[in-house]
């Protein structure tokens, strides 16, 4: 079992398998609700342990595809913990022990900030990888 939660404890979840693979988004969206590094896990192996009804979402608009919940007491970005899709992210933030994961893509690298410097050797994507 590997443990997640939010900085404050009201949301809790469990995974019980590894998640299939990293990655880190670069869009002004993700960036300002402080989950930019994602991991995605599959929807039969993560469970809400405690505080659904803390959840809050916040609805994608175009190109974005993926709604964004959040804790609505501390604010922790969570990933789609909603989602109905067989695979979905989550912010790789709230895991709560360690992944042995390595970051598999970067996506909308073109809204990057001049700033943040790719330091993987990860594929990177202007958008959404191509499936």
């Amino acid at each position: 079992m590997i443990n997640g939660s939010c900085c404050c404890g009201a949301v809790q979840f469990v995974l019980t398998e590894m998640p299939s693979m990293m990655g880190t988004c670069h869009c002004s969206r993700c960036r300002k609700v402080g989950a930019s590094t994602l991991v995605f896990v599959k929807s039969e192996a993560f469970h809400i342990t405690q505080g659904r009804e803390q959840i809050a979402t916040y609805i994608a608009e175009s190109p974005y595809k993926y709604n964004r919940c959040f804790c609505s007491v501390c604010g922790t970005a969570l990933g789609e913990v909603f989602s109905e899709d067989s695979s979905f992210p989550i912010s790789a933030n709230c895991i709560d022990g360690e992944l042995e994961l390595e970051n598999a893509f970067h996506e909308f690298v073109s809204e990057k900030p001049c700033w943040f410097k790719i330091g993987d050797t990860a594929k990177q994507f202007d958008e959404h990888p191509h499936e």
